[in-house]
């Protein structure tokens, strides 16, 4: 494209968001194109930096991009964000200037600063090509790299982003980038939630003229589409010498709902990049710096120490997953029953079972499944789950589990995370799976015609897996620290995260229920909870899934408990309180076979939320025999304490749920929070210091997939998990919940925690569940109850002047400014039971400013 007129850099207009103008200065080069050239660069200037961070924008944008790094830049950090040659505030200098000469361009610039080191690179957008090509010709300098949705190489068999074959078709490029502002607009358009005018203003700044726009264009014009392009060798040239850092740390900071740089982009870089964590921010889209704080990531990251993960080393030896499965291998009695409508059943001797595993493990080493490749499984909790589960763990493969209560949306976030090589599931799985166009070579637990074969790009079934690993040599096993699992959250606090475990850490978990439980090979088990669904067989006991609605714990009857339960003379049962609660209103419909059933009982087990004490009292009318126990954990690390009904009814009140004692090789300590409700304390164990509840334990979770952030944030100190619940100890030992973290309210007169004062609402005459939240400001909110009434009201109302006082007097330690009443709390799809408060005070909050009532 031709040049354009030459303008002289100069300095940012005062006043724009968030820019301090001593940030600002002019810095000329004078070796640049023989004539010496002059960059507009924000620099801090930090005295005796331990480490200078280089920040390079890419394109529409400038320097300001990187404006939080420099305002919340701790004492002992320089950074220097640069405008690039012919952008931001920098030199038009009427030339075009190519990927090679802005590699260049940026050495000339360091050197004249006096760069010396250490320098870590951090970089957005095509700035990411740039900063990687100065490090590569500054190895020794660079203490690290931090990139944000950004690329050095198209994916084999995939297209350039849509967007940018758009802008470069014949008669777009000028229009769009250069003569009008569409393109800068429409990259400020792109974030997530879009950022205030102020800002998009800033961003503009710069570029208030077709002139000043012409390197906009020719940026765009400088992305390589083909082999033919002039800066294609050079861009293979920058993803050819990532090997040079192969032993430099890397930061990848990715906003994955980014139209330009998908995720395919980020496994690319990560591949190429072995020392890279990885955080993706979910909801973030191109923008990474304006979505998300990723400020707060690269400080973190900088002042890291070792691998933030659980540090926990397998200790003690353990049998693997399998070795319940191959002790009973040629026991021909029943292993596991799944519970089909109306009555139907579907069951595996322990030797069907054990063949099965065996076989589809076989037949996935054959079909080219290999040790540590991922394998979603979405197959409901059942026989068909199960031979999957454990034959993946048999060969070595990964499973990613997300369960159906996430929703299609939900799911579909989870796996576009975990980015599994291989999907198994029913063909209504893998219908939703083609439609979305989630990742994965697709396998079949059902037979399936050629047609919808074709359709659904189904290349395996579960059957011809069997066949094929039939006469298959037995599968190498993965060791105790090899990956087993990512099993995704509920998404009851957030997005769902992905929860890493290792085999030990599997192994761990199972001896710590069969200790804790005294569970033998004379027990039976009936899973009402979709996580425990698998456990069965590791246990090496009989095992079934009752009839009921994977998404809708709730549905659970009476009758359908019993049925379980009979078809293996149960003596262990494992249901959600949402189930439970159900099991109570349906008794009365069980025919005397069935309650004689659930009467054989030893042991009742309820967590996954707080299990009302009415509802255990009441099971133990239908399961007279059965010790009831309330396990208290969480996805990351579970069992942590234990409590039975008996000890529960021997409390004397305390503010929460006593969830009892740590169970044996679990450490449990409180992090006391300060004013602001922040868990800023040290771990200690001091009856009635409130705070949050930081775990330690062989079974514990090892990490977050593509989470480097939460990661961190969860594992302070090294080898602890930060759970996110508030308690506190009582003086006898015992924990008690108050609530989660972000849902305390933090008061003018101090943090409030929820959990004690729901209860004692939820006691009163007419009232059948109760929310407590935070309105207003962090430190100075005002407490509002939020009510779900015993008889159903047809729309949201505030309280009426006598419930509102009965509600005031029974927390009169908390000064309450409202009391509402809505037909329904909101609650999670997995449990039924966990509400949703953070989506309560938004709605509570715009209620209270006189907005429309609606419902929360």
């Amino acid at each position: 494209m031709k040049p354009k007129a030459v303008s002289p850099a100069e300095l940012p207009p005062p006043g724009l968001d968030g820019l301090e103008p001593e940030w600002s200065r002019l810095v000329t080069t004078p070796t640049i194109d023989g004539v010496g050239r002059t960059w507009h660069v924000l620099d801090n200037q930090a005295a005796d930096p331990a480490v200078t961070l280089l920040c390079v924008h890419g394109n529409p944008t400038w320097s300001y991009l990187w404006r939080d790094l420099l305002a919340r830049a701790p004492s002992n950090v320089r950074v220097v964000a640069v405008d690039q040659l012919d952008m931001g505030f920098s030199e038009r200098t009427g030339t075009v200037r190519r990927l090679a000469q802005r590699i260049e361009d940026l050495g000339a610039l360091t050197d004249e600063l006096g760069l010396t080191g250490p320098v870590v690179t951090v970089a957005h957008d095509w700035g990411g090509p740039i900063s990687l090509g100065w490090a590569e010709r500054h190895v020794g300098q660079v203490a690290g790299v931090v990139l944000m949705n950004t690329a050095v190489h198209q994916p084999e068999e995939s297209h350039a982003p849509r967007i940018i074959r758009l802008v470069r078709t014949p008669g777009v490029l000028r229009r769009v980038c250069e003569t009008t502002p569409i393109f800068i607009r429409g990259t400020m358009a792109l974030t997530r939630p879009r950022v205030p005018r102020s800002v998009r203003d800033a961003y503009e700044a710069p570029y208030r003229s077709a002139e000043r726009r012409s390197a906009i264009a020719t940026f765009v014009e400088d992305i390589p589409l083909d082999d033919r392009h002039p800066s294609q060798w050079v861009l293979d040239r920058v993803a050819a010498d990532l090997d040079l850092l192969a032993d430099v740390p890397a930061l990848l900071l990715w906003g994955p709902s980014d139209p330009v740089f998908s995720d395919l982009y980020l496994r690319d870089l990560a591949e190429r990049l072995p020392k890279a964590e990885t955080h993706r921010f979910i909801g973030a889209g191109h923008l990474t710096p304006e979505d998300a704080d990723v400020a707060s990531a690269v400080y973190a990251w900088l002042d890291r120490g070792s691998d933030p993960g659980s540090s926990v080393t397998p200790g003690q030896e353990r049998v693997p997953m399998w070795a319940g499965i191959d002790r009973r291998a040629d026991d021909e009695g029943v292993g596991i029953v799944e519970m089909g409508e109306g009555g139907k059943q579907t069951s595996r001797t322990f030797q069907e079972f054990a063949d099965d595993v065996r076989r589809v493990a076989a037949g996935l080493s054959a079909f080219g499944v290999n040790r540590g490749d991922r394998v979603a499984l979405l197959v409901p909790p059942g026989i068909d789950l199960a031979v999957c589960l454990y034959a993946c763990w048999r060969m070595g493969a990964i499973v990613v589990v997300a369960d159906a209560g996430l929703g299609v949306r939900g799911m579909g976030r989870a796996l576009a995370s975990a980015d599994p090589a291989y999907l198994i599931g029913n063909t209504r799985a893998l219908t939703v799976a083609r439609t979305m166009r989630w990742p994965g070579v697709r396998i079949s637990t059902e037979p399936i015609g050629s047609a919808r074969r074709r359709a659904l790009h189904v290349h395996k079934t579960l059957d011809e897996l069997k066949d094929s690993g039939e006469d298959e040599p037995e599968t190498t096993v993965p060791e105790p620290e090899d990956i087993a699992a990512v099993g995704f959250t509920s998404g009851a606090t957030g997005p769902a995260k992905g929860v890493v475990y290792r085999h030990h850490q599997l192994e761990a978990q199972r001896d710590a229920l069969i200790d804790l439980y005294s569970i033998g090979a004379d027990d039976s088990f009936v899973a009402a909870f979709g996580p425990f669904a698998l456990l069965g067989p590791a246990l090496g006991i009989p095992s079934v899934v009752p009839e009921m609605k994977v998404t809708e714990p709730g549905s659970l009857s009476a009758s359908a408990l019993a049925e379980a339960a009979r078809t293996v003379d149960a003596t262990l049962v494992f249901a959600s309180p949402a189930a439970l609660a159900n099991v109570v209103r349906t008794a009365g419909e069980m025919s005397a076979g069935q309650a004689a059933a659930l009467q054989r009982a030893r042991l009742l087990m309820s967590a996954g939320a707080p299990v009302p004490v009415s509802v255990l009292r009441s099971v133990t009318g239908i399961m007279p025999d059965a010790e009831m126990h309330t396990p208290y954990g969480m996805t990351e690390v579970l069992p942590v304490a234990d409590i039975s009904l008996a000890e529960i009814e021997r409390l004397p009140g305390g503010d929460g749920v006593c969830v009892g004692r740590p169970v044996p090789g679990v450490e449990v300590a409180i992090s006391g929070l300060d004013e602001q409700g922040v868990a800023t304390g040290e771990l200690a164990v001091i009856p009635h210091v409130v705070g949050e509840v930081c775990i330690r334990a062989p079974h514990m979770r090892d990490g977050y997939d593509n989470l480097w952030v939460t990661e961190n944030d969860a594992s302070r100190p090294e080898g602890w998990h930060r759970s996110g619940d508030v308690g506190h100890f009582d003086a006898q030992g015992r924990l008690w919940i108050e609530g989660r973290i972000g849902h305390v309210v933090t008061t003018p007169a101090g943090p409030v925690t929820p959990i004690g004062i729901e209860h004692a609402i939820a006691d009163l005459p007419g009232v059948a569940l109760a929310a407590v939240v935070g309105v207003g400001p962090r430190g100075t909110q005002r407490v509002v109850v939020v009510l779900e009434p015993t008889n159903r009201v047809p729309r949201a109302h505030l309280a009426d002047e006598d419930l509102a006082d009965r509600v005031r007097a029974c927390v009169q330690s908390v000064d309450v400014s409202a009391v509402l009443v809505v037909p329904e709390l909101p609650v999670d799809k997995r449990h039924n039971s966990k509400i949703d408060r953070t989506r309560i005070a938004r709605w509570a909050e715009r209620v209270l400013a006189g907005g429309r009532m609606g419902s929360p």
